[in-house]
This record gives C-alpha cells, sequence and structure tokens, in this order.
C-alpha cells in the first residue's frame, strides 16, 4: 500500500479522538480488563471456567459477567439496554449496527424468536437516526443441518423441505421489514461447507430488495482463498438484475476450524496461505468496490489500520465526499475505538457493530473477543497499548 497523503488529515493514533467517550474512570477500567485479557494463561482458564460456569449455572457467574467483560462488548441483554449505548456513541457521530448475539439454536421456537428479535431490531435501529443497519446470522434461522445437506447438494426430505421454507420465509420477513423502514440488513457469514445455499438465499433478496437502494447485504470473507473472485461474480450478477451489490467485507472468522476439517476429510484448505495473502485480497476487494462504488454498496469492517487507511485514501483520490452512502466502516463495540471514532471524526460513515442478548447466550461470543485481545508474545496488545498511550496523556 502506498503512504498515507498528508492532506487526508486522518490519524489512526489519536488516542484523545479515540477515547474522548471515556472518563478517566471508564479508562481505569477498561485498562485493567485489557491486561487481564493481555495474558493468554489467564484467557484460556477463564474461558473454560466460564462455558462450565454458564453451562451448570453456578451461583454468581453472571453477575461477575455483567459486571466485567460485558459491558466492554455488548450493548445490554436487550434491546433497550443497548438505547444508551447508541445515544453515546451518536454523540460523537458514531452509528450503530444492531447484533443479536444468540447463536447455535436450532428449534424451530427458538429460530422463529431469532426472527421475531432481528424484527424487533429492525423497529428500534429506524426509531435511531443513528441505526441504520441490523445485523443477522442465517444459522439463526434455520437448523444447520439443512444448509450443510443443500451446500453438499444432497436430496432434502419433505421435512428438511418444510425447514427450508420457513428459513426462506423468515429471511424474507426480516429483508421486506426493513426496505419498508429503509434499514438495511448485514447477513453474516459462515464456515465455508454450509456458505453457498446463504449466498445463494442473500442473492434472492438483493434481487427482491436492492432495486433503489442496497437493503441486503452478503458478507465476504477474504480469508477464504475463493472470495474476492465470488465478490466480482456476484457483482456482475448484480448487474444482471439491474441491482445494487451489497457487499460487508472482514477477513474471516473461522481459520483454525476450516483448516482442520480441510485436513480430517482430506480436501484442499480454503483458507488462504498466509496472512499476507490474506491483506492482499482484501485490500483488492475494497479496491474493486471502491472503483465501482455507483453499483456497489460496500462496507470495510475490518480492525486492520492499513485497510481502513486505504479506503479512506481511496475516497480522497476519487474526490468523493466523505459520507457517501455507498461507502462505509465498521469495527465492533470495544474493540479498535482508534479507527472508529477518529473516522467519525473525519465525517466519514463510522459504526460500531453492538452485540446484545441475554448473557448465557453471548458467553462464545465474549469468549472469542477476549481470545482475540490475548498476547501469544507477551507483549501488550494493541488495544492495551492504545489505552495506555491515552493514559500517559491525561497523565494517569
Amino acid at each position: 500500500m502506498s503512504e498515507p497523503d498528508p492532506n487526508l488529515k486522518l490519524d489512526f493514533s489519536n488516542t484523545e479522538i479515540a477515547f474522548s467517550n471515556k472518563s478517566d474512570k471508564e479508562l481505569k477500567k477498561t485498562a485493567w480488563l485489557f491486561k487481564w485479557m493481555n495474558n493468554q494463561n489467564l484467557v484460556k482458564i477463564g474461558s473454560k471456567i466460564g462455558l462450565f460456569a454458564i453451562r451448570f449455572r453456578l451461583p454468581f457467574t453472571e453477575t461477575v459477567v455483567r459486571n466485567t467483560i460485558f459491558p466492554q462488548f455488548c450493548g445490554g441483554e436487550t434491546l433497550l439496554d443497548c438505547q444508551s449505548v447508541i445515544d453515546k456513541l451518536y454523540e460523537y457521530d458514531t452509528l450503530t449496527i444492531l447484533d443479536y448475539g444468540a447463536e447455535g439454536k436450532s428449534d424451530e421456537d427458538d429460530l422463529d424468536t431469532a426472527m421475531e428479535e432481528t424484527l424487533k431490531a429492525i423497529e428500534m435501529a429506524a426509531s435511531n437516526n443513528s441505526s441504520p443497519v441490523v445485523s443477522t446470522k442465517i444459522t439463526g434461522l434455520v437448523d444447520n443441518v439443512i444448509l450443510e445437506k443443500l451446500h453438499n447438494k444432497e436430496k432434502l426430505s419433505e421435512g428438511d423441505q418444510r425447514k427450508f421454507q420457513h428459513l426462506y420465509e423468515r429471511v424474507d420477513e426480516i429483508c421486506s421489514r426493513a426496505k419498508e423502514l429503509g434499514i438495511s440488513i448485514f447477513v453474516d457469514a459462515e464456515e465455508s461447507w454450509i456458505q453457498d445455499p446463504i449466498d445463494d438465499l442473500v442473492m434472492q433478496m438483493m434481487e427482491k430488495y436492492n432495486k433503489d437502494r442496497a437493503t441486503v447485504y452478503n458478507t465476504y470473507q477474504l480469508y477464504n482463498i475463493h472470495k474476492l473472485e465470488h465478490l466480482k461474480r456476484d457483482h456482475q450478477k448484480c448487474l444482471e438484475k439491474s441491482v445494487l451489490l451489497g457487499a460487508k467485507m472482514v477477513r474471516g472468522a473461522y481459520m483454525d476450524k476450516e483448516r482442520l476439517r480441510a485436513v480430517e476429510k482430506g480436501y484442499p484448505s480454503p483458507i488462504q496461505p498466509d496472512k499476507a495473502a490474506t491483506d492482499k485480497d482484501y485490500d483488492d476487494a475494497i479496491t474493486y468496490c471502491m472503483d465501482h462504488h455507483e453499483t456497489i454498496s460496500s462496507c470495510c469492517a475490518s480492525h486492520n489500520a492499513a485497510s481502513n487507511m486505504l479506503q479512506a485514501q481511496l475516497i480522497h483520490q476519487k474526490g468523493l465526499p466523505h459520507n457517501h452512502p455507498h461507502i462505509n466502516f465498521c469495527q465492533l463495540y470495544g474493540m479498535s475505538d482508534n479507527l472508529t471514532f477518529n473516522l467519525a471524526n473525519a465525517g466519514y460513515n463510522a459504526a460500531k457493530y453492538v452485540v446484545y442478548g441475554p448473557i448465557k447466550d453471548v458467553i462464545p461470543y465474549l469468549i472469542r473477543r477476549t481470545e482475540e485481545n490475548s498476547s501469544v508474545t507477551g507483549e501488550m496488545s494493541r488495544e492495551l497499548t492504545l489505552i495506555d498511550k491515552e493514559m500517559r496523556r491525561r497523565g494517569m
């Protein structure tokens, strides 16, 4: 990547802006939390104990989680709990993407509940000027066995066909309501062995609901060697249908699981050979979307400073407004505040993914966040380094 343009006036190392929404007391608590997460051994032990404690409903477990890691990475246990987080983010020109965090459900009643929760989130987003998007997971709306059978092109039984029809109806109702209320839907990516039917379903929704604006977005995991090609393929399909492509780009979330399964099943790993290859495809995807920004509405959903800077540079080079409706940035709530708040402060469409849900349901999500922020080398994590810098700037 070329050197940043000095006229861009965007500095991701500016911790004063990054942590302007935190009081000294809040910053100290955040520092304590990230110091704990910086210890890889403590995180491993804590993760195992946390899963065990939640599974067997040990006393005080939820209270401990609620008072420590939960408020760092989650907006609340209910939608209403999230309102104060939404309002506080908007004070600093930062948008909110609502994401119901319950995972791994297969019972039809639970799947209906997930759909109803998503519909409620759309209603709430529509009542807030600062919440333009709701995220959803197809795996929260259908038994994953159905997706795997479809991916493998297996014949579905009558019962399986009914379950898939229910999935289509749930997704269609979500997208229809979002379209009606002017909200967008980000559909999460999943493991490669269930992704094809998700891609097909999301494309059907785009053809139906993306005619005048991007209501529906698919997610492209660029650590997968095929995803840059799939992004371009889907763009061509959308051009042929005269609809906008909605594209959210991430690096990916299932690398170790994907590689292990490829070895166990004896097929070539779909994962890039190294980080450099992933970075190249990710930045190529950003560039492709920017080059076609009139027909692609995209989101750089990355915690990588270089990729976010690349998108900002391309906006600058093309002379586009910072808040162009087709060009977006987002990061997870509780992480990479140096990216989100500096982008928002400079007038870009910058958002936080705000996950919410009952503590027992979001524990897997919280464990992933702690593992991401632990240090393998023993050095300070990126987050802790930035917090430490800000505390020194404040003389704390």
